[in-house]
């Protein structure tokens, strides 16, 4: 294997990123974020004692002003992350109608396998796109049920519209929004179901799942019993009405008052910097720095094709030099973990190896959390780094 080093950039960086947190999830906590947010935390209390309740709706209501939910929007804190959001909803609502699931990265794929392998639906259409591109975005038939994730944290592809959905329907858009909701603008009229977790935009601590309904999902909730068992913690309704309870503060199973706390503070926070308007101009002059970067970088190339379609969020990089490519895949894989690896050691970037699925590269969280100024600092290392790989490939240790 020939691997050529000498158009690379070997010159080390001074300045380093002030927080070096890129993980995509969890991810990084808001600017200036310390333990003393959490102070306030009512430990030791039940979630269902009016205080903690409170803090409990606190974080529904601030969640929909923030993202301009319709005000007949139901929203309710849920178990299991977005995996469990999502989950819910599937084994809840489908089966009525047939469905079209959109599939690109990885959990879109896990939604479809659900899908067709657990739930076993018969009238179920896959349309399936590889890593760096979208599926055909043809309407969906108003008469059918679509799930799609708005941006696909695993490949760094988003949705540049929802034109597919029909504004008049019948069927319901189901739409996994969790790097999506707080770094971009959703649009409401056309979707029927967003889910998203605490853990991603805003920074909060993990397990906790956010489910949105409209309200033609929750007269689906409440008029289509599809005859299957439901666990206790999948149950949104009762006796044919929704258990309105769960969108009010009464979770499901018990949460942890301290991620309340968090994620009051995370919400807080992007309501003070400016709201939806702020958090997507910080998302988006993330991606642009990099966007800036990959134009000159002379090795590395983003992994989605489309720049309309290019995640500001999940932020996925590819290595495009020959003998990159030439590698076999066993190799590459090897390689890339070992550029991230890199990275990690000098402290400069945590967490950014690509999704163990995805294909071989990087994976930078650009979200509302992250400093553009950290993503600039960055850059110049990811050219270091990469350098530093190509010289251990070149002269491997005897």
């Amino acid at each position: 294997m020939a691997v050529a080093t000498t158009d690379l950039n070997r010159a080390r960086p001074q300045r380093r990123p002030a927080n070096p947190h890129f993980s995509s999830g969890p991810c990084a906590k808001r600017p200036g974020w310390s333990l003393a947010a959490l102070e306030g935390a009512m430990l030791g209390r039940s979630h269902r004692a009016r205080e903690p309740k409170a803090r409990i709706a606190e974080v529904i209501a601030l969640s929909k002003s923030v993202l301009r939910m319709p005000r007949d929007w139901r929203l309710g804190v849920v178990p299991a992350s977005d995996t469990g959001a999502v989950e819910m909803v599937l084994w809840s609502v489908l089966g009525q109608r047939g469905v079209d699931v959109l599939v690109w990265e990885s959990f879109s794929k896990e939604w479809a396998t659900d899908i067709v392998t657990q739930l076993r639906l018969e009238d179920a259409r896959i349309r399936e796109a590889p890593y760096g591109r979208l599926p055909a975005l043809d309407p969906v038939a108003p008469d059918r049920d679509a799930v799609f994730v708005w941006n696909g944290t695993t490949s760094g592809v988003r949705l540049p519209h929802a034109d597919f959905i029909a504004a008049e329907r019948q069927g319901l858009a189901i739409c996994d929004a969790t790097s999506a909701a707080f770094a971009m603008r959703l649009p409401w009229d056309r979707l029927d179901v967003v889910t998203w977790s605490w853990q991603k935009v805003l920074g909060g601590e993990a397990a906790h799942g956010m489910l949105a309904l409209s309200p033609r999902a929750v007269a689906r909730l409440e008029a289509f019993d599809a005859g299957r068992p439901l666990p206790k913690i999948f149950r949104l309704t009762k006796g044919g009405k929704l258990t309105e309870g769960i969108f009010e503060g009464d979770t499901i199973n018990t949460p942890s008052m301290l991620c309340v706390e968090d994620a009051l503070d995370g919400l807080r926070w992007a309501e003070s910097i400016g709201g939806l308007d702020a958090l997507v101009a910080r998302s988006e002059a993330n991606l642009a720095a990099v966007a800036d970067w990959v134009a000159s970088s002379g090795w590395a190339d983003f992994l989605a094709e489309d720049p309309a379609t290019r995640s500001c969020t999940s932020i996925c990089l590819k290595i495009t030099v020959p003998w990159f490519v030439a590698m076999d895949p066993a190799s590459q894989a090897s390689a890339a973990k070992r550029l991230a690896s890199i990275l990690e050691e000098e402290g400069v970037a945590l967490d950014i190896a690509a999704y163990r699925d995805a294909p071989p590269g990087l994976r930078i969280w650009g979200g509302a959390t992250v400093e553009t100024a950290d993503i600039k600092a960055l850059l110049p290392w990811l050219d270091w780094a990469f350098a530093e790989l190509a010289l251990e490939l070149a002269h491997p240790p005897a």
